[in-house]
């Protein structure tokens, strides 16, 4: 799809920015941190995202949004890319892809916080391999925007901000980047998707907001437990990697990547009853859909 915003103008970026910040934070369909859909329509769940701009278009060809107002897609973990231009990163341009994307399908459009956005958000070193993917990312917009570029930080950081933390479906689906491990819960406010987010819930280790984006190793009894806690039947995560594409998250759900050669989606019928143990089987992937041309 074309985008019209010239993302290398430091006011136009701004001011999408902060449209996107306030479409997000109104919408209707928001209950403190966490989006709610009803049991209609389709969800294209994605993974890991991580500036391929590639994927992102095949992921908006499946979920053809321009076809019903009841379909939906999540987009999460969009910024600090491995490929780096004279040595900078510059996935500052998928976020601009996304802020448009929420502005021009406002209830359709998922963005989740993850733990690369809330490490740019907060100025948290983080490593994808070549080095601190914030002070690389930096460097892209102050290449790119010069006297303007704190101008454009600021209103990234705004955009973040307003990101929810997790999406939950009337049909007891809970998609979000990650769940918090086993050995936090006694720190964890399950609480925090019901309310607004405070500075205190991205404090490493002890914030709640910090400990669902980063949590690793979901066990079978844990995942059972958090089901119950939270009052779902199914999870639909990114963050670790699933070598194929997708990897059973025992069977509460899975787990998806949408960023390495065996990037995949998973599609959601919203009205239907959740059947984790089922849902391999509408994996696709991004490599079986060609996008539209331009």
């Amino acid at each position: 799809m074309q985008f019209q915003t010239d993302f290398t103008n430091a006011a136009a970026v701004v001011e999408l920015l902060g449209r996107a910040s306030q479409v997000l934070r109104s919408s209707p369909l928001r209950r403190g941190a966490t989006v709610h859909l009803p049991r209609r329509g389709r969800l294209v769940a994605t993974g890991d995202l991580h500036d391929n701009p590639f994927h992102l278009a095949a992921i908006l060809a499946l979920a053809r949004l321009d076809a019903s107002s009841d379909h939906h897609v999540t987009l999460h973990e969009l910024i600090h890319g491995e490929n780096l231009i004279n040595g900078m990163d510059f996935s500052h341009r998928m976020l601009l892809r996304a802020a448009e994307l929420v502005v021009r399908y406002p209830l359709q459009v998922h963005p989740l916080l993850a733990n690369h956005e809330m490490s740019q958000m907060t100025g948290r070193g983080v490593s994808k391999g070549a080095g601190d993917s914030v002070v690389l990312f930096n460097d892209a917009i102050e290449f790119t925007f010069g006297d303007d570029a704190g101008d454009v930080i600021d209103a990234i950081n705004a955009f973040l901000r307003s990101w929810p933390l997790a999406l939950r479906t009337d049909s007891g689906i809970l998609c979000s980047h990650s769940l918090p491990a086993e050995h936090v819960m006694k720190t964890f406010d399950p609480g925090v998707l019901d309310r607004e987010l405070t500075d205190a819930d991205f404090e490493p280790r002890t914030g709640s907001a910090y400990l669902l984006v980063w949590g690793r190793r979901h066990g079978a009894a844990h995942l059972d437990r958090l089901a119950e806690l939270l009052g779902v039947r199914a999870f639909c995560i990114g963050h670790e990697h699933a070598e194929s594409g997708s990897q059973p998250l025992d069977h509460r759900g899975l787990i998806l990547n949408s960023d390495h050669e065996r990037a995949a989606v998973l599609v959601i019928d919203l009205a239907a009853d959740p059947q984790p143990d089922e849902w391999i089987w509408s994996v696709r992937p991004l490599s079986s859909i060609e996008p539209p041309p331009d």
